[in-house]
Parts: structure tokens; sequence; C-alpha cells
């Protein structure tokens, strides 16, 4: 007997193997749930007392973004079943994925962000420096 209760009892039986593998199935499941489980609710602890640990926006950025990484490569290695490849199809699938979360990370911290507080208005009723403008003060 199944341990679901629901109109398709016979789970076992349709996925093609008995009760003993479909019990080690759902126990991977759960297994799998408890963890990110766990995992999210220390990101929200951290994010809910960073302020009064005195943790910094740089140390908490780079600590949930790598959380979030972690999940995620957890979840793809499990239910994508990317554990059980090679190592080289491993690589070919995760290389490019973990280039462009470093190119974000850096365009993120470096370049971008360092653009946008250069160019920042100091109010809503402010107009963008333009060349028009400088030239037009220096004619004055």
């Amino acid at each position: 007997m199944s341990d679901f209760h629901d109109v398709y009892p016979d789970y076992e039986r349709m996925a093609h193997h008995d009760e003993a593998t479909g019990k080690k199935v759902r126990r991977k499941l759960w297994n799998v749930f408890w963890l990110l489980l766990g995992v999210t609710i220390f990101e929200v602890i951290v994010g809910l007392y960073a302020a009064d640990w005195g943790l910094s926006k740089t140390i908490l950025k780079v600590t949930f973004i790598s959380l979030t990484i972690v999940k995620a490569a957890y979840i793809v290695m499990v239910f994508m079943h990317l554990k059980d490849e090679s190592k080289w199809t491993k690589w070919v699938i995760l290389a490019p994925y973990t280039f462009f979360i470093i190119y974000l990370f850096l365009m993120m911290t470096m370049g971008e962000g360092n653009y946008a507080r250069k160019h920042r208005l100091n109010g809503p009723g402010d107009a963008a420096p333009t060349e028009q403008t400088h030239s037009a003060e220096g004619h004055h």
C-alpha cells in the first residue's frame, strides 16, 4: 500500500518498480525538501538579524548569492540526474552558467554599480547632465 491516498494509489506499479524502491524515492524527495527548507530558513534568519549582527551589505550579497547557487546546483544534481553523468558532461552543462553568474556578479560590483553611482541624479526634478548643458554653461 502506498503512503499516499489519492486517485493513483499504485505509483510503484506505474513507475515499474516495487514498493521498497518507491519508499527510497520518496525518502530521497523528503530529504531534498528538508535540506532546502533548512537552507531557506537559515537565509531568512540571516536576513532578519543581519543588521543586529553588524553584517555588511557585501557580505550579505555574497552569502545570499552563494546559498542560492548551492540550492540551484543541488536541485539540478538531484532532479535532473546530473550527478549520475560523467565529469565532462557536468562541466559542459554547468560551466556556461557558472561563467554567466560570475559575469553578473562582477557587473553588479564593478561595472554597472559604479556607473550608477557616478551618474545618479540628486532628486526627481533634476535633469540628467548632457553635453549641451555642460557646453552652454561654459559659454556664459
